[in-house]
């Protein structure tokens, strides 16, 4: 027990490291905030062009599936590699394939579109879901209103069909956060490289424990938040159906 508590729990090995864990995870925080944010948005817009009517819109709402059901599927870890293996070498201005936006360097925005990119596809669904969980009456009631569609969806669907799903975007938020250590495979110095980096040189795991719970002060709070929520939405539904939200954990 005591090798375990001096491997794992070291609370000297902590103190020593714990600047450089800690900058190591605002990194990681950083990139969670941007991803999330952007995801959100581009999760918005592809779940309204899957819900483009009529014929003439077919082909936007097939692509707009495909990129779903592709990018949900995808190992995000593979997209990392690929994004930051491969972008730098495609024909478009410097300014995209090496970013270095806001003084961050080009690693940190691979992850961060990586991450937009497939939690973006996430989202979208976890939108639809919201979106079909909207009586259908509402949209006929903003149509006879003379609204058109998109400004049904906005003024109307939208608004509400949020209001629905907070907990499971909370839930992708969460998700997100954790897989920001993904990024640590392309020299992002993030927490859990920065503790890899000190494991090796100290033989000692207790930065990386230091990370973990770094995460848990995080994470745990979220879960409560996100049972509150649902407990809510579940007694205000109580007395109908409540639509599934998908989820991929």
């Amino acid at each position: 027990m005591n090798e375990i508590i001096e491997q794992y729990f070291d609370v000297s090995q902590m103190s020593k490291h714990f600047s450089e864990v800690l900058e190591g995870f605002v990194i990681t925080i950083e990139i969670a905030l941007i991803a999330t944010a952007l995801a959100l948005l581009w999760g918005l817009i592809l779940a309204l062009l899957r819900q483009l009517p009529g014929r003439g819109l077919l082909p936007v709402r097939i692509l707009t599936i495909s990129y779903i059901d592709v990018f949900r599927g995808v190992p995000l870890l593979i997209l990392i590699l690929l994004i930051s293996g491969s972008l730098a070498f495609l024909p478009l201005p410097e300014a995209l394939t090496i970013p270095q936006w806001f003084g961050k360097p080009d690693n940190f925005w691979y992850a961060v579109m990586a991450l937009v990119l497939v939690y973006g596809a996430y989202l979208a669904e976890v939108y639809r879901a919201g979106i079909e969980a909207v009586p259908g009456g509402q949209m006929e009631a903003a149509r006879s209103l003379g609204m058109s569609h998109g400004q049904a969806m906005r003024s109307v669907i939208v608004p509400q069909a949020v209001r629905k799903v907070i907990a499971p975007m909370l839930n992708e938020f969460t998700a997100l956060l954790k897989d920001t250590t993904l990024a640590s495979v392309i020299a992002l110095n993030e927490v859990a490289l920065v503790g890899r980096d000190i494991q090796t040189k100290t033989f000692n795991s207790s930065a990386l424990t230091l990370g973990a719970i770094m995460f848990l002060v995080i994470v745990l709070p979220l879960a409560r938040v996100v049972d509150r929520l649902i407990a809510r939405e579940q007694r205000r539904t109580s007395r109908g159906g409540v639509a599934r939200v998908p989820s991929h954990h």
